[in-house]
């Protein structure tokens, strides 16, 4: 991804970034409090030719997830020097710590002689002005700890037969994403990527214990060093009450395509399983065994009550080979003799998510979930998003669900070390189609996401966080072995070294409410003995609240 920039990128096109308290499962995620514009932080200073590292206070300009577009103080509407950096990130710190921790303050150079006495002009400056938390690095680092470790068994879905669940054994996690190996992989290249709020992972037994098909291991006792996850530490879903009117096989509905991410298809109840589960297969396109039906729970944002694509106006593929067209859901339950599922069934809830079309954010590529892509909200029908890949055709773009572990604030790449895949340009894909007409990917077994082949843009060199191949065909090589870590700070040519003073000196009163204050005391003649207030951000912020989920009609 050399020379994209999710500043520039932002900035050169006026987008809007999804805020990061839409993501509960992200860092920071329930804390990030009113970290908004006008917050101010004390940060390195570029503008200076110290041989040492200075800082100085800057102030956000604009938010984009993580990420902060910063302007120093005394530049006033001059945004020559504009830089963006993540929020989170180590060289970032709230007013006052350059006092606690021995550091001077000096102004960038660029504006050095435009005050005589920059102390006042801080004081001036900052007086009532936010900044953040006194303990916020210290809450960005717990919130980056995971309880999952490598060596970890767990049970997943077996992305070639998706009936059924394999034990794998955690390789690595980064920013709580998982590398999952399957187990009777020999050469550990037979993996898996999910994060581990996913739906798609169990505790060992798990399969057994709801009725679920599983394949058994052909090793035989556990290898040294693995042990069995603890069940505590999945996903809980929501328990269901199966003793009254349920669903039931046979029964109709609408489904995500789990094989094709941009689709929502009629489909068909398979099996109940235990525990609110159902084994769902879509209709038309079902393998004669049932390898490829997939499990859905009860109360899964990607299953819906016949008629739900019909009213929100979403286009429903009907079953493989249907030649009544436009497809008629009365027309189709006649013809099967068969039920729609009651609509009561479903999961009718909607938090208040937040999110709105047009914001940008990171997003897993379901087709290679090892993949985080630039990606942008382009539909939002209750908590149901449509999420399109930038630079890509709409066949590629997914829906999934607004609280979905496989979307991500901007920025959160570069804080976890993850490698981010860039858009892909008009003229690269016009290049390559051009030069080779690739047919589009058949419907496989193997669970990718997206029926279709993603073709790898021309002469950009592919990107990955490891050399390992894919099993089955995908739209992108693997090679490189890029550094993950952040770009540094800009440098500018030396020039004469502006003269450092001491940091201003705070002492800090922690209120147990939702706002801290800081209290700024300048040892400095002209204003000795004068106190002045910091602001400082809400440390902690819970969900807005919910809304409620309606169909308009019984189908």
């Amino acid at each position: 991804m050399e020379g994209f920039s999710w500043g520039n990128y932002i900035n050169s096109n006026s987008f809007i970034a999804a805020p990061v308290t839409c993501f509960k499962h992200a860092p920071m995620g329930t804390c990030w409090g009113d970290i908004s514009e006008n917050v101010r932080v004390e940060v390195p200073n570029t503008d200076c030719s110290l041989p040492t590292k200075v800082f100085w206070i800057a102030g956000i300009v604009k938010l984009a997830g993580y990420n902060a577009l910063l302007r120093y103080e005394g530049f006033e509407n001059d945004s020559g020097l504009d830089f963006w950096c993540n929020i989170c990130g180590s060289d970032i710190h709230p007013v006052g710590w350059c006092a606690a921790s021995g550091k001077p303050l000096v102004p960038p150079r660029t504006i050095q002689h435009k005050y005589t006495n920059w102390k006042a002009f801080l004081v001036k400056r900052l007086t009532g002005a936010k900044t953040l938390p006194p303990d916020f690095s210290q809450k960005v680092s717990e919130s980056m700890q995971y309880p999952f470790k490598p060596c970890m068994r767990v049970e997943v879905v077996d992305k070639r037969h998706l009936c059924r669940t394999r034990v794998a054994v955690v390789e690595s996690v980064i920013g709580g994403r998982l590398r999952l190996v399957y187990e009777e992989s020999e050469d550990r290249t037979d993996d898996f990527w999910c994060h581990m709020h996913s739906p798609l992972i169990h505790h060992i037994g798990w399969s057994r214990s709801i009725g679920h098909r599983f394949k058994r291991s052909d090793i035989t006792k556990k290898q040294d060093g693995h042990f069995d996850t603890p069940p505590h530490l999945f996903a809980k879903v929501k328990e269901v009450d199966q003793s009254g009117e349920w669903f039931k096989e046979g029964m109709k509905l609408e489904a995500i395509d789990p094989l094709n991410l941009s689709t929502i298809c009629v489909a068909t109840i398979r099996k109940v399983l235990a525990d609110g589960f159902l084994m769902i297969g879509i209709d038309g396109s079902e393998a004669a065994d049932g390898s490829d039906w997939f499990c859905y729970h009860a109360t899964s944002p990607s299953i819906f009550p016949v008629g739900f694509c019909e009213i929100n106006m979403i286009e429903l593929t009907p079953p493989r080979g249907y030649t009544k067209l436009p497809f008629k859901w009365f027309d189709y339950l006649r013809e099967t003799g068969s039920i729609a599922a009651p609509v009561k069934l479903f999961n009718k809830d909607v938090p208040n998510h937040g999110f709105r079309v047009g914001m940008k954010l990171e997003a897993v590529d379901l087709m290679e979930p090892r993949l985080i892509c630039v990606a942008t909200v382009t539909r939002i029908i209750h908590r149901l998003l449509r999420i399109h890949f930038d630079g890509w055709e709409e066949e590629y773009d997914q829906w999934v669900d607004c609280e979905s572990p496989d979307l991500y604030p901007v920025g959160w790449c570069q804080l976890t070390g993850y490698q981010l895949q860039p858009p892909a340009s008009q003229s690269s894909r016009e290049s390559q189609s051009g030069s080779s007409k690739q047919k589009k990917k058949a419907k496989s077994q193997q669970y990718k996401g997206h029926k279709k082949k993603r073709k790898m843009p021309f002469g950009k060199k592919p990107v990955s966080l490891s050399s390992l191949p894919m099993t089955g065909g995908v739209r992108r090589s693997f090679s490189g072995g890029e550094e993950l870590t952040p770009p540094p700070y800009r440098t500018l040519p030396a020039q004469t070294a502006p003269e450092a003073f001491p940091p201003p000196r705070t002492s800090r009163e922690f209120n147990p409410s939702l706002k801290t204050v800081t209290t700024l005391q300048l040892k400095e003649e002209l204003i000795d003995g004068e106190d002045y207030n910091f602001l400082q951000g809400a440390s902690d912020q819970e969900s807005n609240g919910s809304a409620n989920f309606y169909i308009k009609q019984e189908p």
